[in-house]
């Protein structure tokens, strides 16, 4: 997927200056991508005084999951305003695409909002590709219509498969859902209006995310596979989806938590319960951390082990990123949750125990 929106480049300059003006005396960030770019810097020039030392090794690249880029990219900007020399580019065309690159040994690092499959693990495997996950931050998936829907306020995981899932292929009115939520215990009454659902491509994290959370449970139950409708509209253009959501009034679709809150002129986020008529939960930042909200997931870098051995500069930005206040110090610019202490203090276990 493509950086997503102004509002999250701007975002990104904000939290690089944060950083910047917590870890260099004088260093100064390049200015953000523009929307859809990958983030491309070259080292600073200003002269200015760093607490850090001239970067040894070469440039970095870092791939994957458009959820985690501007986490990713918020980072290496500051990192690069502290460190002279130290270039980067960050790109997210989705975690499934990132991996094949990373498996493919192209990239440094893999951006991922979901583990790696088993099958992704292999290919790497295969490739003699070594790396380590490391869980650095926590996200949630919003459910969204039109601001215009105002018919439908929360949905349970047996509405969504109805609507969504592999049985609803050919559904074109909510209506047409009815019968396949009753059956499956839901007591919600779907509006009359056109269905039109839009999401993430199967290159996206967020649409496994989505699948495993939401619809495998019931999809398993019922001998089906765990999958998605395939007759909706799909886009690796988080910008397409948000447009696409926002141009029916009762449109149904998902994508990341943070893109959601930075649209919300547009698009309304509608309360999930995990059980059919259960407790509705909005996804907000304090019910994601605490995981009451039921799609939320965890996001990850993969690091490949050899080439942050063989280029100091892999090393140097991942314990950077590591370090303490460097990734709340993003998180202030984009709504994403912070891990736990404790949860942070495994990630930083792991990649100790890597280097």
């Amino acid at each position: 997927m493509q950086l997503s929106s102004t509002k999250r480049v701007a975002s990104l300059a904000i939290a690089a200056g944060l950083l910047a003006a917590a870890c260099s005396s004088g260093g100064a960030a390049t200015n953000a991508p523009a929307t859809g770019a990958p983030a491309t810097n070259a080292p600073a020039t200003d002269g200015g005084g760093s607490s850090e030392a001239p970067a040894a090794g070469g440039p970095i690249f870092v791939t994957g999951s458009s959820t985690v880029e501007p986490i990713s990219s918020g980072v290496a900007e500051a990192f690069q305003a502290a460190t002279p020399g130290f270039e980067f580019t960050v790109e997210g065309p989705g975690t499934g695409d990132g991996f094949q690159k990373f498996c493919a040994g192209e990239a440094d690092i893999a951006d991922a909002s979901r583990a790696i499959k088993d099958e992704e693990a292999a290919t790497c495997q295969g490739a003699g590709i070594e790396y380590v996950e490391l869980k650095v931050a926590i996200d949630g998936i919003s459910v969204l219509s039109s601001v215009n829907n105002t018919a439908v306020t929360c949905l349970s995981f047996a509405d969504l498969y109805a609507l969504i899932g592999p049985e609803s292929t050919g559904f074109a009115n909510w209506t047409d859902a009815q019968a396949l939520a009753v059956e499956l215990g839901s007591s919600t009454v779907f509006p009359d209006g056109e269905l039109a659902v839009t999401g993430p491509g199967e290159e996206s994290g967020t649409f496994d995310s989505f699948v495993e959370l939401a619809l495998a449970g019931i999809a398993g139950e019922r001998g089906q596979e765990a999958t998605t409708r395939p007759d909706y509209t799909a886009s690796a253009n988080d910008n397409a989806i948000i447009e696409g959501i926002a141009g029916t009034d009762t449109s149904l679709g998902w994508v990341g938590f943070a893109f959601a809150e930075e649209n919300k002129d547009t698009v309304h986020e509608i309360q999930v319960s995990k059980e059919p008529n259960g407790t509705c939960v909005a996804p907000e930042t304090e019910t994601i951390a605490s995981r009451d909200y039921p799609l939320s997931r965890n996001l990850y870098i993969y690091v490949n082990k050899a080439k942050a051995m063989e280029n100091p500069n892999v090393a140097a930005y991942v314990d950077y990123y590591l370090a303490d206040g460097t990734i709340s110090s993003v998180l202030e610019t984009v709504p994403y949750v912070n891990l736990t202490p404790e949860a942070l203090a495994e990630t930083r276990a792991a990649w100790d125990a890597a280097k």
